[in-house]
């Protein structure tokens, strides 16, 4: 292994699993866009072949609210974090639009190209990386066009492909954490500036068990307070009870049926006790039964991560108020 290779390695991590549920076209098909299955004996996802969240992988401009197409989107790119990953490629690309290649030295030296946990790095469409506020930093000079990850991404490539033929975009993969030194899945978004691609990546975020359990906590006083008003509030993307990969959902206890859903706005009024996830397991039921007996539980099932489109494993908390069970859950690590 040649020691450009070795360096990478050291920062990159395999990427995340493309056992993805394959969307549906219509509610009529076994598995649907949510990653759970309906009255289906299948338990194994679907592989497919490209993360959506919003936007194919390669549709050309760089994603933001105002082009996503579902609700994921919306939260994803509308997130702290999205915001300041697309104001800080909007300002290394104007740099780079006033000041040529040579400017993109200065990702590696000014702080106006770093936020936090977030930097700016640039490569020229032959591959050969020029710059980097982060730990890709080690990658400067070498060409990374057949650079791949562990598990055989050829990232950078895929990356150069898509500016080429289209001027911009995202890629994901596996990345160096050094927030928890974890490889975690990246999401970088990028754009073309004459013979020099600009990009800045960043981690969707993700809750902790204290912040579900402390949503849950509000969730079910609104429910109390005001159910009609609650459920409005639940559903809304801009609204107090959905954050990052946190959200609330509603099912009323009598008949199965989801009143509210944060993530997955298309399963209001379906029935829960239809709902499998990819391994077969009857999530609502299972609540359900342990919430008419006790009057609140957990449970660890699977799930689509709205942040990383990702089926992974979730854990949720949920509690019967006034009829209704009323949840909130996180996704494991």
């Amino acid at each position: 292994m040649a020691a450009a290779d070795a360096r990478l390695l050291s920062h990159s991590m395999s990427p995340a699993t493309r056992d993805c549920i394959a969307r549906s076209a219509s509610r009529g098909k076994t598995t649907t866009e949510t990653g759970y299955s309906r009255g289906s004996t299948m338990s194994a996802p679907i592989r497919v072949l490209v993360l959506t969240l919003g936007l194919a992988l390669g549709t050309g401009f760089l994603p933001s609210p105002a082009h996503a197409t579902d609700a994921e989107s919306v939260r994803l790119f509308d997130s702290e974090l999205g915001k300041r990953a697309t104001a800080l490629l909007e300002r290394a690309v104007r740099h780079i639009e006033q000041n040529g290649e040579k400017g993109a030295a200065d990702f590696s030296r000014q702080a106006n190209f770093v936020d936090r946990d977030l930097y700016a790095y640039a490569v020229r469409i032959d591959g050969r990386f020029l710059a980097s506020g982060g730990s890709s930093a080690a990658l400067i000079g070498d060409n990374v066009l057949d650079y791949t990850d562990i598990e055989g991404k050829a990232f950078f490539r895929e990356m150069i492909e898509l500016a080429r033929a289209k001027g911009g975009g995202q890629v994901e993969y596996r990345w160096f954490n050094p927030a928890d030194s974890r490889g975690d899945p990246k999401l970088t978004l990028f754009r073309k500036v004459g013979e020099v691609i600009v990009a800045v990546g960043f981690y969707p975020p993700r809750a902790t068990p204290v912040q579900a359990r402390a949503m849950l906590r509000d969730a079910a006083k609104a429910m109390k307070a005001d159910a009609t008003r609650a459920l409005a509030q639940f559903r809304r993307l801009d609204g107090p009870f959905i954050h990052d990969d946190l959200y609330v959902f509603v099912i009323d206890m009598a008949d199965g049926r989801f009143l509210a859903h944060g993530a997955t706005p298309a399963l209001v009024g379906s029935n829960g006790y239809e709902l499998l996830d990819p391994n077969g397991k009857p999530i609502v039921s299972e609540m359900l039964k342990v919430a008419a007996k006790k009057g609140d539980g957990e449970l660890d099932y699977s799930w689509r991560n709205p942040t990383t489109g990702k089926v992974e494993k979730k854990h949720s908390y949920f509690r019967a108020v006034d009829g209704k069970l009323v949840g909130v859950g996180y996704f494991q690590r």
